[in-house]
């Protein structure tokens, strides 16, 4: 008898931002556009009027929830048991450093989470703020653990 995987692997059938062919640059968002980066390589990832929600928790603390996003690679998407309920999710990476960043919400069962589908998490410890953010906006950066 063959083991059940413990995680359902889909095949997507729309062609979305997670199955585009890969482009050979870089999308840049506008100067002086308030901006989220990539904490590891510093690649625009997404534009602070894209974001929806700063009420998510990631696998590695608090994130963001994003309308769209810029200078990702999807993988897969699986079904997943999240906080909020069965979801078929595809992590999403940075298209330069190939970090895992968060994931992108392909299909959510519940209907009260149907508005999360299209939508891209972002843990906040892969992100900083870039352009146009006021000095008293940054997050300060603490030694401690308190």
């Amino acid at each position: 008898m063959a083991a059940v995987p413990a995680v359902k692997v889909l095949h997507q059938t729309n062609l979305s931002e997670c199955t585009k062919p890969k482009k050979a640059f870089q999308a840049y968002l506008p100067k002086g556009v308030r901006t989220y980066s990539c904490a590891h390589c510093r690649a625009n990832l997404a534009n602070h009027n894209e974001l929806i929600s700063k009420s998510f928790q990631g696998s590695q603390g608090k994130a963001y929830l994003f309308n769209s996003v810029v200078n990702i690679t999807c993988g897969k998407a699986e079904e997943r048991v999240l906080l909020t309920g069965v979801h078929d999710v595809a992590d999403i990476f940075c298209e330069c450093c190939k970090t895992t960043l968060g994931w992108k919400y392909e299909h959510a069962y519940e209907s009260s989470q149907k508005y999360k589908e299209g939508k891209y998490i972002i843990e906040l410890v892969h992100m900083i703020k870039d352009n146009g953010w006021d000095a008293n906006e940054r997050p300060q950066h603490r030694n401690s653990i308190h």
